[in-house]
Formats: C-alpha cells, sequence, structure tokens
C-alpha cells in the first residue's frame, strides 16, 4: 500500500516545478530532465531517482555556461 502522507524523501522526489517546457538540448527548463526521464519518473526506482537527481545541477551548469 502507497502512503501518501508521508513526504517522499528530497533525494528521490520529483524535481519538477511546472516549468514543463523543453530547450533546444532536450532538457526541460523548468527540472532539467530530459523527456524520457520524466516520462519514465512515475516507474523509476529510487537509485534511478537520485542518479538523475545528482545529474540536474551539472546540466544547469553546463546550460548557464552556454554563450
Amino acid at each position: 500500500m502507497i502512503d501518501l502522507l508521508t513526504p517522499e524523501p528530497a533525494d528521490t522526489a520529483s524535481p519538477c516545478v511546472g516549468v514543463c517546457v523543453l530547450g533546444d538540448d532536450g532538457l526541460c527548463d523548468g527540472c532539467w530532465r530530459t523527456l524520457d526521464e520524466i516520462a519514465g519518473w512515475g516507474g523509476a526506482s529510487p537509485d534511478t531517482r537520485r542518479a538523475i537527481n545528482a545529474a540536474l545541477p551539472a546540466r544547469r551548469a553546463a546550460r548557464a555556461a552556454q554563450p
């Protein structure tokens, strides 16, 4: 049974901020995930979610560094 009252740990919670627009690089402008990562989030394991969340700061920095 899923407990909807207990918050999900921050390292596996969705990074979605409701800005669902894909940039030319294939990353969402709001959460920095790919379309495949967004679509598969509900079925992703906690380890996969952690790995995606861990990659997001580098993606954001890479986009910010582009001219």
